[in-house]
């Protein structure tokens, strides 16, 4: 079993996958477990959950979101490195109007979990809403919040120490590793 500190450092922003591996519907649905236990907001937990896991329904989501912004000459994961899988996190908007912290929360839960399974994902909030709310035919009661794409990694992702502030952009090297800079502690502390 991992510690926290390991979790984190291996939940990174997975963007390549092994896309012959599949998840199965089960695994997802304990993933959405995971969200289910976390705090809410006023406790109202609006969050509602579609898990997308044989290959037919990842390819109905996958044209609609919109990857690594960072990085300007790739257009996302080619055929074979998609995603296995997807949780698309909704808003119930008849529970409650806004959804403040709740998807954040629900996805990193949910990612920490994968991760402990031995599995990668990825947050993206960049979604076609309406395209994929067509899609899907949700009602409108229904808010697309996050997508959490799921698979097994077929990717590096390093850390490293941000040497320049104001140089957060990711980028991969000529052998694909994605490095991504992390800002020093010493600049996120603050006196008083």
């Amino acid at each position: 079993m991992m510690d926290l500190v390991e979790l984190l450092r291996k939940n990174r922003s997975y963007r390549r996958f092994d896309q012959r591996r599949r998840i199965d519907r089960q695994t997802l649905v304990e993933l959405v477990e995971l969200a289910r236990l976390c705090p809410s907001s006023s406790n109202r937990q609006p969050l509602k959950f579609i898990v997308a896991c044989s290959p037919e329904e990842a390819a109905r989501v996958f044209p609609y979101l919109a990857w690594a912004g960072a990085i300007k000459d790739w257009d996302g994961p080619a055929e074979g490195e998609r995603p296995a899988a997807y949780i698309l996190i909704l808003g119930d908007k008849q529970v409650r109007g806004e959804f403040h912290l709740d998807p954040g929360i629900a996805a990193q839960s949910m990612l920490l979990g994968a991760v402990q399974q031995g599995l990668g994902g990825c947050m993206i909030a960049a979604i076609d809403h309406r395209g994929l709310r067509r899609e899907l035919n949700l009602p409108e009661r229904f808010e697309i919040c996050l997508a959490v794409a799921l698979g097994h990694p077929a990717e590096t992702v390093v850390l490293e120490e941000m040497k320049h502030p104001g140089e957060f952009d990711y980028w991969r090297d000529a052998e694909g590793v994605h490095h991504v800079p992390k800002r020093p502690l010493a600049e996120l502390l603050l006196e008083f």
